[in-house]
């Protein structure tokens, strides 16, 4: 597998930012791959050295449109910690 086609998108929310000050991001990633490929991607794409990969699977949501019930996707969620110093320079901002 492709370390694009792994690394789907990078989720920034308020909780995530907070991680960011002790060097863990958070990707949404592949439901298919494990932790090894995902620090082999995060290595790859970024250049920096993953120390440790936390996995969630995060379960979809009920919706509702009109009369109609239903749900979002579920997805995976990676959260990876970097070694002290390494940083992404895709959440630092412009």
């Amino acid at each position: 597998m492709d370390a694009r086609s792994i690394i789907i998108e990078p989720v920034v929310t308020e909780k995530t930012n907070q991680l960011r000050e002790n060097n863990k991001y958070v990707f949404r990633v592949d439901a298919r791959v494990n932790k090894l490929q995902v620090m082999a991607a995060i290595s790859e794409l970024f250049s920096v050295k993953p120390v440790r990969c936390n996995m969630a699977n995060v379960k979809g949501k009920p919706k509702r449109l009109r009369y109609k019930k239903g749900s979002s996707s579920s997805w995976k969620k990676a959260v990876v910690t970097l070694s002290p110093g390494d940083t992404i320079s895709i959440f630092e901002g412009a």
